[in-house]
């Protein structure tokens, strides 16, 4: 490497592990899109190290755990649904406004969004707190899983308000631009879960044995801390935007605009949630060893996508910062260089994977049938990793630009029309069982993919104006706002 190449190198670290205010709407797109991408890589490594951890220790209880796991994380994937379309709704005005140069007014959205996910996840901590053995009973989950292990599904999603907030507040750093930031609380919380598991579940040294008991509270813990640092750092200010006590006066037309927006992407993956949900389903019939061995491979899948989640996010906070500035032409060449990067990585994975995937699944579990099943399930779904490479940046560079109505719908037709019926199809009608579903799932993405980038492509979501809505509601110039309260920049 030369001298010139590791100075720049060295530039490019300092610069993504700072929290002084860096503007991404000039200068190197290929050096945004770095200084963004490296610490939210690592943020996603450390959620992804946790996600195999947890599995790891999950998988010492037997399958019947694994599978209490794998139901309540289709259960969760609907509460997830509901934290992540709030937050892409809150984060997308926010990088728009950070890219106007307006942090103040980004602070105070950001206290708007943390009312809407708090009530949000009040009502749906209750439900889990009482209907826990029922949501598992609808799942198809065996005698045991509902009677004895129901107690995992209670916490979890009883508990959702620590998953919201976490969601909603790193998903304000990483739009603002403070990715390092989001990167260490993720981190820290991860850590104490990853630590607490182990200690909790089999009850080493001082601690009570609690079984997946344990793994729940283990969670509740560690994501629980990250919030409270989250919240300190907010106050103090020490990122780009700062809450101060004014911000906090609730402001129901701010937070109903928010909401309004947040319909999109709430509805954008609670489509792909349900079409989840009814795949577990599907395989839970075939016994608790095919749902463990599909939970572990999810897992090992997790492990590379959350990664490439990472860059997807760094690219959706340059395409909204930058239509912030104005910029359009800047937001795509940045969401097709993140894209293309994302497929080169994918690509080598699914190659590693296909060559390796015995080994990786029988570190989780001895069991022959469970290594048997998960091997198929790594192999078939990764046949599709290329193409869905295209499809998780550009999805998120859509959402990134406030436009979230276009891949819900794509999700719709896509997995509602075409995976779901696909996989019932292959599984049930033409007999190749679970095999028919790790197709439909590869299947299914591709498709998503195509039809990403031919809309992308189009470039119908540069002239997006619904994130710009007046900042104040209060504003005295009416003329500036239209017909549904949203101030629509000229260029735009």
């Amino acid at each position: 490497m030369s001298e010139k190449r590791l100075h720049n190198l060295i530039s490019i670290l300092k610069d993504a592990f700072r929290t002084e205010d860096m503007d991404f709407t000039k200068g190197s797109i290929k050096r945004g899109l770095l200084v963004l991408s490296i610490p939210m890589i690592l943020e996603m490594v450390m959620e992804s190290l946790f996600a195999v951890v947890d599995v790891y220790f999950v998988s010492k209880l037997g399958n019947e755990a694994v599978a209490a796991v794998g139901l309540t994380e289709s259960i969760l994937y609907l509460v997830y649904s509901i934290g992540i379309g709030i937050a892409i709704a809150a984060t997308a005005v926010i990088a728009r406004r950070v890219g106007e140069k307006d942090p103040e007014e980004a602070s105070r959205l950001g206290v708007q969004a943390f009312y809407l996910s708090l009530t949000a996840s009040l009502i749906i901590g209750l439900i889990g707190l009482f209907f826990a053995k029922d949501m598992l009973r609808l799942m198809n989950g065996s005698d045991e899983v509902v009677n004895e292990l129901s107690a995992y599904t209670q916490y979890m999603v009883g508990g959702s308000f620590v998953i919201l907030m976490l969601f909603l507040f790193n998903g304000i750093f990483r739009r603002a631009g403070d990715a390092f930031l989001a990167m260490i609380v993720l981190t820290i919380a991860n850590t104490i879960n990853i630590i607490l598991d182990p200690l909790l579940i089999f009850g080493i040294g001082p601690f009570p044995e609690m079984g997946l008991k344990g793994a729940a509270i283990a969670t509740m813990i560690g994501r629980g801390s990250g919030i409270i640092i989250q919240i300190y750092l907010l106050l103090r200010g020490v990122g780009i935007l700062k809450f101060i006590w004014k911000h906090f006066k609730a402001d129901l037309q701010a937070i109903w605009h928010i909401f309004k927006i947040s319909l999109g992407s709430i509805g954008q993956f609670i489509t792909e949630t349900v079409s989840w949900v009814f795949l577990v389903r599907l395989i839970s019939e075939y016994g608790d060893a095919y749902l463990a061995a599909y939970v572990i491979t999810i897992r090992v899948i997790i492990f590379t996508i959350l990664p490439s989640w990472g860059l997807a996010n760094a690219a959706a906070t340059l395409v909204g910062q930058n239509l912030g500035a104005n910029r359009p032409e800047r937001s795509a060449k940045a969401a097709w260089l993140a894209a293309t990067a994302n497929v080169i990585f994918l690509g080598f994975i699914a190659i590693l994977f296909s060559v390796t995937a015995k080994h990786i699944i029988a570190f989780f579990t001895s069991d022959v049938i469970v290594i048997k099943e998960g091997v198929i399930a790594l192999r078939i779904i990764c046949a599709g990793y290329i193409a869905f490479a295209f499809g998780m940046v550009l999805g998120q560079a859509f959402n990134g630009a406030g436009d979230t109505r276009t891949p819900t719908w794509v999700n719709f037709i896509c997995f509602w029309l075409i995976q779901i019926p696909l996989a019932y199809y292959l599984a049930e009608v033409v007999g190749w069982e679970t095999r028919g579903v790790y197709w439909a799932i590869s299947i299914g993405h591709s498709l998503l993919a195509v039809t990403l980038i031919y809309l992308f492509s189009k470039g119908k979501w540069k002239k997006n104006g619904r994130l710009n809505f007046n900042r104040s509601f209060h504003s005295s110039k009416k003329s500036a706002i239209n017909a549904n309260g949203l101030r629509l920049l000229p260029s735009l």
